[in-house]
């Protein structure tokens, strides 16, 4: 054991019983957790089982949303236009060209309408009543449309997941989901549910997901800003604060989606790997 002179007898023993009954084999992560909880290894276990199950972590015990950096000019970004636009045809790239502007058009016609409408309307998404019930209440919906095959989904807040992820040092893969987008169905039928999909998120990070139409997906929406679905964001400890570190949006195959995930993790390790050296 690398670390074994700055450990006690007794911190030791506990390192292999919770290697034992967690089968986490890195060392020094079965370390941080028990120092997190003051080596207690009852409540450390239960720890990481809520956390696979998808369950906030005991150990959180603030609820407010970590500030988190979203600079897009720092991120990895993967961008897909949607797979009925073939752009390397003179076809596809007038019809994707076109696209373009109607959607734009129709962004700023439907900006300036909403900006409009709740001046006299305000939007009820924006006011947050029961945010647990919103992402319990979207994973079970998902379920009853798409089937219980994806990775396991965080079964909190999108603060607790911040909260964990930071806290865990802990990649944390956000999931934005747009039911009326056309592109949509064919991701969560096809490409979530993909054996290799679901091993490697649930493997490398937590996962949260929410719908946009709830008040609480509307406010991470808000938070993120995304431009297309399917949405997904990369969000990890930078420099002492969370922050955005890749974004996907677009429809993408399960091998593409591994290949862009391990690619934004890659570029982000070594931050996980020196804020695990400072705590």
């Amino acid at each position: 054991m690398a670390d074994n002179l700055s450990l006690t007898a007794e911190e030791t023993e506990k390192i292999l019983q919770f290697q034992d009954l967690t089968g986490i084999e890195d060392i020094s992560v079965c370390r941080d957790v028990l120092q997190r909880h003051a080596w207690d290894l009852e409540v450390s276990v239960q720890d990481q089982l809520n956390m696979r199950e998808g369950r906030p972590s005991v150990f959180v015990s603030s609820v407010q949303t970590p500030a988190v950096v979203n600079d897009h000019s720092a991120q990895r970004m993967f961008v897909t236009p949607s797979r009925d636009t073939n752009p390397h045809s003179i076809r596809g790239l007038f019809k994707y060209v076109v696209s373009l502007v109607l959607q734009l058009c129709y962004s700023t016609v439907t900006s300036i309408l909403q900006l409009t409408f709740r001046l006299f309307q305000p939007d009820p998404r924006r006011y947050v009543t029961d945010p647990v019930a919103d992402v319990l209440s979207f994973i079970r919906l998902y379920e009853e449309n798409y089937g219980y095959d994806h990775p396991v989904f965080y079964q909190g807040t999108y603060s607790q997941a911040l909260n964990d992820a930071k806290q865990e040092l802990r990649f944390l893969l956000v999931y934005l989901h747009c039911e009326e987008h056309q592109d949509t169905a064919k991701f969560c039928r096809h490409t979530l549910p993909h054996p290799e999909v679901i091993s490697y998120i649930n493997s490398n990070m937590l996962f949260w997901a929410c719908s946009v139409t709830t008040s609480e997906g509307y406010r991470v929406s808000q938070a993120l800003r995304e431009n297309g679905y399917p949405f997904l964001a990369i969000i990890v400890l930078h420099d002492g604060r969370m922050t955005v570190v890749g974004r996907l949006e677009g429809p993408v195959e399960p091998d593409e989606l591994i290949v862009r995930l391990q690619t934004i993790v890659a570029d982000n390790e070594v931050a996980l790997i020196a804020a695990r050296a400072e705590r």
